[in-house]
């Protein structure tokens, strides 16, 4: 591992504008410590560096139980720690009263900018923020949105298949639309095929594959 990339969840932030910069503690202390305790298998004083919601989550017994479980894996990560090209990255995270939230990035001259809010671009250091980013895309009913979460390959299937189905749907009058009553079916040239119902004298899309 080249470089470990430690990333410093500061929750509770409160922002207030104000001339001066945020001051931010150094996290390199806390890192250290880390280490120290990882490659010591040391459960009390991992336990001790957690924040109050890790201890009321874990426990002092699920981190001992934690730490038997994963020596090895606390033991490498205890040696990327120690290396000289060590990169701490401090973010901040903002949680709405709606369920919202915004992700902030400390930059190199020390102010919080943001990383992620809303309709903005989002980057998921996790499956679960890209499952929320997901869940947000579906909930604004933003296509853009949706497109942004998904991966580079599904990205260009979904757009080829809709540029298929725009292509089909160009000239609606020459298609070949077979009515029974009040529904409808019409198959594109593209291979996608469109049901459509009558509902009140008004036709409508009830299903598209």
């Amino acid at each position: 591992m080249p470089a470990a990339r430690i990333t410093v969840w500061i929750f509770g932030l409160t922002l207030v504008a104000a001339c001066a910069r945020p001051r931010v503690a150094d996290p390199m202390p806390a890192v250290r410590a880390y280490a120290a305790a990882a490659e010591s298998g040391d459960a009390d004083a991992l336990y001790a560096l957690l924040s109050k919601r890790s201890k009321r989550d874990l426990g002092r017994d699920g981190t001992r139980r934690l730490v038997r479980e994963t020596k090895a894996e606390l033991s490498r990560s205890a040696k990327a720690l120690q290396g000289a090209n060590v990169e701490v990255e401090a973010v901040a995270e903002v949680h709405y009263a709606d369920g919202e939230s915004a992700v902030l990035d400390l930059s190199d001259d020390g102010v919080f900018k943001v990383g992620s809010a809303d309709a903005l671009p989002a980057a998921p250091r996790s499956p679960a923020e890209a499952l929320g980013a997901l869940r947000k895309a579906l909930a604004r009913r933003s296509y853009q949105a949706l497109l942004r979460v998904l991966s580079q390959d599904t990205q260009t299937a979904l757009e080829s298949d809709w540029e298929a189905l725009v292509r089909g749907l160009e000239d609606p009058e020459t298609l070949d639309v077979r009515v029974q009553g009040d529904r409808a079916e019409v198959e594109l040239s593209g291979g996608h095929v469109v049901k459509l119902r009558r509902e009140l004298g008004v036709w409508r899309i009830e299903d598209l594959r």
